[in-house]
């Protein structure tokens, strides 16, 4: 047989796994996780990594089954520390801080926040980069995967929305 023949008799023995064993792999996992719906990402994941790994699939189909549990295996302990150094990172964080004096938002900082929200997203987002963040228009451009000139519109737009919003907000502070 020739490769491309291999990989649609190994495609072909993997889908029939799926369909033979995916409940049975839904079961196992939901019966380890605490949120349901994790299961079925973790079926996915076993799937995922079975067709990464097919051409190590055994031929009885008892053999795939245990090899997919044994994916499964993996997949979830995988899973599981992840979880963990997540949760541990979380909790060194929020002791963080609880240390670190929390700074309440001027009236202004508000003001500018709403404004921002009143935005349209792909604006409010470039302003964010831009302002808060230090990125240049350029440099957002490539992480919002716009172009350049359409960022410098976008940017020169919300600029130019943020100064009529927000001279609203001073006009609405300013009246008794």
């Amino acid at each position: 047989m020739r490769s491309r023949e291999i990989r649609t008799v190994q495609q072909e023995r993997l889908e029939q796994a799926y369909v033979a064993n995916a409940p049975d792999l839904l079961n196992y996992f939901g019966r380890r996780v605490l949120i349901l719906v994790d299961a079925a990402d973790l079926v996915s994941e076993t799937f995922v990594v079975a067709c990464r790994r097919k051409e190590h699939l055994p031929t009885g189909d008892e053999q795939v089954r245990m090899w997919l549990f044994g994916v499964a295996k993996h997949v979830l302990a995988n899973t599981t520390r992840g979880s963990t150094r997540r949760f541990e990172l979380a909790s060194k964080l929020r002791e963080h801080l609880l240390t670190v004096p929390v700074e309440h938002p001027s009236t202004e900082a508000l003001d500018i926040r709403q404004a921002l929200g009143r935005l349209p997203s792909d604006q409010s987002e470039l302003v964010k980069l831009v302002l808060w963040d230090g990125f240049s228009v350029p440099e957002a451009a490539i992480i919002l995967e716009v172009s350049e000139s359409t960022a410098r519109g976008r940017y020169q737009r919300a600029r130019t929305r943020l100064g009529e919003l927000l001279s609203d907000y001073q006009l609405n502070a300013s009246k008794p």
